[in-house]
């Protein structure tokens, strides 16, 4: 995109508003291209996959660890993976594979490279929303020193921050709502959800084992949308792209890990997705990658201690 020439002072109100093209947050790189030679749209369609392989092979060294420490952390034993599950491994590599290539062919079309927009253009534009709204609370003289401050802070930091948010909270709501579809319906689950589902004992590289109409509508559509509303850039959508790839995998290791960040900054992690896999948790656990709170509001939340207690009844 070509930036839009403008002066970094203006006259505003009377008195001088100004934004420098060289301050921004330490995130923002001012290059044309994050990495030399590589467009940011490929890098954003690149980024989850080495994302997702990267955790992937590193869950997979645990698992062919023979480290005894990390048996307490294990959700299932080793022969358990290898008893339970209707797929192999090879037949799931190609299946994620298949669906990575799909994913990146539909992206160089529908990703453009729009992150070098006139950032100074954009802070006086913005200005012109705060400024009525900062005349209301404090008096002429503090406007004109709060306001680049508190244009600044929205910009760079409020905007991108709610967007991530809402961008979340959109992948989340669709993929609770088609996810919990291809349950109620049995068509759905058949042909194609079940096919998920022959990783009874989930692990890290089979996060993305779907069928493909599955792997395009729940995943790759999603994640389309969610960018789409938001306006985000193709920076951003990397950003968001590769956290709800790691998130992903993370939610499919098989390891309840005490000093995993992913698995700490939600309830949505590895032990709860682990329950939806189950025979007794098929029809609970919908939420996906981020939070539960679909979960919580409709009634389809299990936790552990309900899973246990269900197995010793029966």
């Amino acid at each position: 995109m070509n930036q839009t020439a403008v002066s970094p002072c203006q006259n505003f109100h009377g008195y001088t508003l100004c934004f420098s093209s060289e301050d921004h947050p330490f995130y923002h790189s001012p290059r044309s291209t994050l990495l030399d030679g590589v467009s940011d749209p490929i890098l954003t369609l690149a980024g989850p996959v080495l994302a997702y392989w990267s955790l992937s092979l590193f869950f997979h060294y645990l698992d062919s660890s023979e480290w005894k420490w990390l048996q307490k952390y294990r959700l299932h034993e080793s022969a358990e993976v290898q008893a339970k599950n209707l797929v192999t491994r090879t037949q799931v590599v190609w299946a994620v594979i298949f669906q990575q290539v799909i994913q990146t062919a539909l992206g160089i079309y529908w990703l453009s490279d729009d992150g070098h927009g006139d950032h100074v253009l954009g802070q006086h534009r913005l200005a012109r929303y705060i400024a009525p709204i900062l005349a209301q609370l404090v008096d002429r003289h503090q406007e004109a020193r709060l306001l680049p401050q508190v244009t600044y802070a929205v910009y760079w930091w409020v905007i991108p921050t709610l967007q991530l948010l809402f961008a979340m909270f959109v992948i989340d709501t669709w993929q609770y709502f088609l996810h919990r579809a291809m349950h109620v319906n049995k068509w759905l689950y058949r042909q194609f959800h079940s096919w998920h589902h022959r990783l009874y004992v989930p692990y890290a590289y089979g996060a993305l084992y779907n069928h493909p109409v599955e792997g395009f509508l729940l995943d790759t559509l999603g994640a389309m949308i969610a960018e789409t509303v938001t306006f985000m850039n193709s920076r951003q959508a990397l950003l968001l792209f590769v956290i709800s790839t790691l998130k992903t995998v993370d939610d499919h290791c098989g390891y309840k890990l005490p000093f995993d960040p992913l698995q700490m900054i939600t309830s949505n992690n590895a032990d709860y997705h682990d329950i939806h896999h189950q025979v007794i948790g098929i029809k609970s656990n919908f939420s996906q990658p981020f939070f539960i709170h679909w979960d919580s509001i409709l009634g389809t939340r299990m936790t552990r201690q309900e899973l246990e207690s269900r197995k010793r009844r029966q």
